[in-house]
């Protein structure tokens, strides 16, 4: 039986394939959908909709199957389609009809709603965590090799000498604006939907102010025809989130892949964070961020697919929705991962020394030749053009020091401005506020 039926089941194969993934994709909610429902009841019971025996008793029951989803004991039955029937079954087969007026003053589609902000609200802060130990790492390794050059390129041509210390710290800064982007996810994550019911309100005198304090959000999205448009929009906002963090991973693996390249050779790795070959036995393959670079670039491509799921469905709720969940939850859990690997690979990043000594990569000093003849006195051009003349006459000289000063260049790399841009983004998501209003409410 579903909570939506009446007098006729659904035919079997209806039931296959609307309910598809539901169960084993709602299991990852369920303790934002106890949590939903224990503020709902409070805020019932404020109005008179409960009487306070009856809510004592709801939330009592609900936080022992908050306890069983925590231990891994919770499980949605094969009859039932998703989780929050799951939760009224258990409530209503423990406490009678008590357990039927749970439902009062909402919907199933405003429950997934507060489900999924919840879940990508506490998804949010934990991929944050990870992004703050990566920026941190990047960070002191930019300090620590900034002395050692390398080679910078352009067209993957021989460019201008750069340095271990710009490398890493470039790698920090586009992470510093990746959370910026993720906070302002996290701000249209943070409001509360709850109230909007099926998307046009209820007649029954509820408090949305209420649960939206109960559950620690900023706000409100008042307007319940809005509060259901969210759907689709919030996922594709917080996926485009995603795939600039993933962005930059890809890219830095690229980066780590030709560096290890024996033909590049500025980078090495102890043998255990590298794979063999079946027949080579010379071989130690950049797997990790191989892997890495193909599940962020995957991720990159999440905004197209929500848009193509979501694109030109009109306001009210569509089951198209549903299959936001396959995309939008797995995520979260791929790009942490590929934080964590990052992490790992680059703390026990060995750095190679003198590259630029090698006379191969002399060129790379063509422009502080030219430079050097600017302050000198000689127009740009004319410099460019007789720098260029000695290249080709093979009568080029010059000299591997340099002084680069300015904000942000080899010689003054702004790591300390970067670290406060970082911290100041950091500190608008109000973590610990939100936990210990959640821990209020499940206690």
């Amino acid at each position: 039986m579903k909570i939506w039926q009446k007098d006729k089941d659904a035919h079997q194969e209806v039931t296959r394939f609307t309910v598809g993934n539901d169960r084993e994709l709602d299991l990852q909610l369920a303790h934002c959908d106890v949590l939903g429902s224990l503020a709902h009841t409070q805020m019932l019971q404020s109005v008179g909709l409960l009487d306070k025996d009856e809510f004592n008793r709801i939330a009592a029951e609900l936080k022992f199957i908050n306890v069983q989803i925590q231990n891994g004991e919770f499980k949605i039955d094969e009859s039932i389609e998703d989780i929050h029937s799951q939760i009224e079954f258990q409530l209503t087969k423990k406490l009678g009809d008590i357990g039927k007026k749970i439902h009062s003053a909402r919907s199933r589609n405003d429950q997934v709603l507060v489900d999924l902000k919840l879940f990508m609200r506490a998804e949010i802060q934990q991929l944050v965590d990870q992004i703050e130990k990566l920026f941190k790492l990047l960070i002191s390794k930019s300090e620590e090799h900034k002395d050692k050059l390398l080679p910078g390129y352009t067209h993957l041509q021989l460019a201008m000498p750069s340095s271990f210390g710009l490398w890493f710290g470039a790698y920090a800064e586009s992470l510093a604006d990746d959370l910026i982007t993720i906070e302002s996810a996290f701000r249209i994550v943070n409001k509360n939907p709850l109230g909007s019911a099926a998307g046009y309100g209820s007649s029954f005198p509820i408090n949305r102010i209420l649960t939206t304090k109960l559950l620690g959000f900023d706000d409100l999205h008042y307007n319940v025809v809005y509060a259901q448009m969210t759907r689709g929009k919030t996922e594709r906002i917080v996926a485009q989130a995603l795939s600039n963090v993933a962005a930059t991973l890809a890219k830095l693996s690229m980066d780590a892949c030709l560096y290890l390249n024996q033909n590049f050779g500025f980078i090495s790795f102890p043998d255990e964070l590298t794979t063999g070959s079946s027949i080579m036995p010379h071989k130690k393959n950049p797997d990790v961020f191989e892997l890495i670079r193909a599940k962020c670039n995957d991720l990159q491509s999440l905004p197209s697919q929500i848009a193509m799921i979501t694109t030109n469905l009109p306001s009210g709720y569509h089951r198209d929705w549903q299959l936001l969940k396959e995309k939008i939850i797995p995520a979260f859990k791929t790009l942490n991962d590929c934080l964590e690997m990052t992490g790992l690979m680059l703390s026990a990043i060995q750095v190679k020394e003198n590259i630029l000594e090698d006379e191969k990569y002399k060129f790379l000093f063509s422009v502080e030749e030219v430079n050097k003849l600017v302050l000198a006195g000689v127009p740009f051009r004319d410099a460019y053009v007789k720098v260029g003349k000695a290249i080709e006459a093979g009568t080029f000289g010059h000299s591997t020091t340099f002084n680069h000063t300015h904000e942000g260049s080899i010689g003054n790399l702004c790591n300390t401005q970067i670290e406060k841009a970082f911290q100041a983004t950091m500190e608008k998501f109000e973590f610990e506020r939100i936990n210990k209003v959640i821990d209020s409410l499940i206690q």
